[in-house]
């Protein structure tokens, strides 16, 4: 697998891609981030304390940083089409202290792949000058125009943060709030016309935050006000796009309790924190390549029983399980896949 590293970092030295790659296939085995895990998952005759040390350097100064996997992941994920995104927060706490990120995910054949993050230095929401530069930095990895849209809740709104989308060519599917002015007149006022026998107002090129922007407006099952705007759509589209959205906070689940046990991390500095999340995206996007064309059964609701990462995770823990007890024809099939082949949607 080291041949593979080093075919997409060139510019790390052997011992460095050796490491990635140890920790990379620990990762995966142990689906758990803490050192003493990975630890007991690495290759070797080394002792377990020896073994620990060698990953507090990796985390302490390894060059591997985000915009490096960030353009891994674009290689590996092909698209002939263009490319939706989805960005939002994920954050956890160790004692009082946040460590929170925010992500911007490609959406691919169906399921977000971390693409770039921003570690914030606070709880809470996200501020709009984070945003833009989470946004320019995916601007040196692509062009405006491949991209599609950016879905977004309702934390990511305001006249500053649209219009430096629009700026920027990025168009954005985002769901609004019921105080939110739509030719200058609230939200919640627009859906207060709407007839009992109808299900959706839909409103073409209305001004939103100073854009012209189609809106869809209902209400959820629950009786909550949804009210969605873009500039990438036409009104009766948008809703079917905006569920793309959901995606997003699938990957933190498989970050988080449904893969990698991301919170059970006592790391907190950020540049610690930093190189955690470019192991876990490998090891992410590596489940997604093995899981992604594997049959799952269906539940009664239509969905699949088992998502896309932990198809992959259960595969890729049984290759490693095999190459250890028999034959290591499975895992190098695996490996072969960090090549960058045309995977189009």
């Amino acid at each position: 697998m080291s041949l593979y590293f080093a075919f997409h970092f060139p510019e790390y030295r052997k011992n460095q891609i050796e490491l990635l790659t140890l920790l990379v296939l620990a990762l995966i085995q142990a689906k758990d981030i803490r050192h003493t895990a990975l630890a007991e998952r690495c290759g070797g005759n080394a002792q377990t304390a020896s073994v620990i040390r060698k990953i507090e350097r990796f985390f302490d100064r390894h060059p591997v940083c985000h915009a490096d996997v960030a353009r891994l992941v674009l290689t590996l994920l092909p698209d002939t089409k263009k490319r939706e995104f989805a960005i939002d927060r994920t954050n956890w706490k160790l004692g009082r202290t946040d460590v929170n990120a925010l992500f911007l995910a490609v959406i691919w054949r169906g399921v977000a792949v971390p693409l770039l993050f921003e570690l914030l230095p606070h709880g809470g929401n996200s501020d709009t000058s984070t945003r833009l530069t989470l946004l320019d930095n995916t601007l040196t990895l692509l062009d405006c125009w491949e991209v599609a849209t950016l879905y977004a809740d309702r934390e990511f709104i305001g006249q500053e943060w649209i219009q430096g989308l629009a700026e920027r060519g990025i168009p954005i599917t985002v769901r609004l709030r019921v105080d939110t002015r739509i030719e200058e007149m609230p939200a919640g006022d627009w859906l207060q016309d709407l007839q009992p026998d109808r299900k959706f107002m839909l409103l073409d090129q209305m001004t939103v935050y100073g854009v012209p922007m189609n809106v869809v407006l209902t209400r959820t099952d629950q009786g909550e006000a949804l009210i969605v705007a873009s500039n990438a759509t036409t009104a009766e589209r948008i809703l079917k796009g905006y569920r793309q959205r959901w995606k997003i906070e699938c990957l933190f689940r498989a970050l988080k309790t449904k893969g990698f046990n991301l919170e059970n991390t006592h790391m907190t500095l950020p540049a610690h924190v930093t190189r955690l999340l470019c192991l876990l995206i490998l090891g992410y996007v590596w489940s997604v390549l093995v899981g992604i064309d594997q049959d799952a059964k269906l539940k009664k609701h239509g969905r699949r029983a088992w998502s896309v990462v932990t198809l992959g995770l259960r595969s890729l823990v049984r290759a490693c399980a095999c190459h250890i007890e028999n034959s290591a024809d499975d895992l190098l099939n695996l490996i072969q896949l960090w090549m960058p082949l045309q995977r189009i949607a």
